[in-house]
């Protein structure tokens, strides 16, 4: 069953429910769940999501529901040679939820939809071109309201958890940071704004250690502190044990921005080298998706 099928007679369920919707597990939210979820939709964020792979039964059960929710309130749609598949909408929705997950009542008011492309773009949203490097953007302007990803790259986010990059987080992140209306780099609707002085303050001097080749974090965080907290952003929910241990400040700072101790769960859920991998390849962990140093 495509997600197009049960979004549309649902969305209007849903928009009644938000209000309600994550303030109590009630049994019209875990009947609606249970009729248009699929098997193979679990399996695909088991086997490509590793934020996702690390929760509880229960917390899986409430991630695929803000996927539906998120689904159901913000069109994923491609570009005139690209076909949009389930697969792509679970990982735009998952891009979504990962970086408001210690935020239940978040709601994306500041986006409409999601349009992939078939490769990187330029600023005119053109493929194929020489300057066509750009893998996601959040449209201003006449796109206001859109987010333009690169498809390839999208599912690359997903494909390697070791790079510190994820373009959709990434993406996503600028919405949370625009939230308040503008694009600084600052969270303040996740946050108390007296904060706001040092953490700008923390974070030049983080993009001075970047400036003089004295940091892992990717160099495009030295652009603005609007893309820092971006790029920092996608190291934080990729590698947040090498994060906390390279830049414990950072991930202070980032852990109760996102009210998430992210570093400090994945070390209760590690596996075992030599036990079964968790994405459920039936290879042992150490084969399969163990980060080798």
């Amino acid at each position: 069953m495509l997600f197009s099928k049960v979004i549309a007679p649902l969305k209007l369920f849903f928009q009644n429910l938000f209000k309600h919707f994550f303030k109590s597990a009630n049994e019209p939210v875990a009947a609606v769940h249970s009729k248009i979820w699929q098997a193979q939709w679990s399996s695909f964020l088991q086997q490509k999501v590793s934020f996702y792979r690390n929760l509880s039964t229960e917390d899986k059960l409430c991630f695929e529901q803000r996927c539906v929710l998120f689904l159901a309130t913000t069109r994923v749609e491609g570009s005139q040679d690209v076909t949009v598949v389930d697969n792509d909408k679970l990982l735009v929705a998952a891009s979504a939820i990962i970086p408001v997950w210690g935020f239940p009542g978040w709601h994306y008011f500041n986006i409409e939809n999601v349009i992939l492309l078939p490769s990187r773009f330029n600023e005119q949203y053109q493929y194929g071109m020489p300057d066509s490097r750009i893998s996601g953007m959040v449209g201003t302007g006449v796109m206001s309201g859109k987010m333009v990803l690169s498809k390839p790259d999208l599912h690359l986010g997903f494909e390697n958890s070791r790079d510190k990059q994820n373009v959709g987080i990434h993406e996503f992140v600028h919405l949370i940071d625009m939230a308040d209306g503008q694009c600084d780099g600052f969270p303040e609707r996740v946050t108390q704004y007296e904060f706001s002085a040092p953490w700008f303050d923390f974070v030049q001097h983080k993009i001075n250690e970047v400036e003089l080749g004295n940091s892992n974090i990717n160099d495009y965080s030295a652009t603005n502190s609007a893309e820092f907290f971006a790029v920092s952003s996608e190291y934080f929910f990729e590698r947040p044990k090498m994060l906390q241990k390279k830049h414990p400040e950072l991930y202070n700072y980032l852990s109760n921005f996102y009210q998430q101790n992210l570093a400090e769960i994945n070390a209760d859920i590690a596996p075992r080298k030599n036990r079964p991998c968790p994405c459920g390849s039936g290879k042992k962990y150490k084969r399969c998706c163990m980060p080798h140093k």
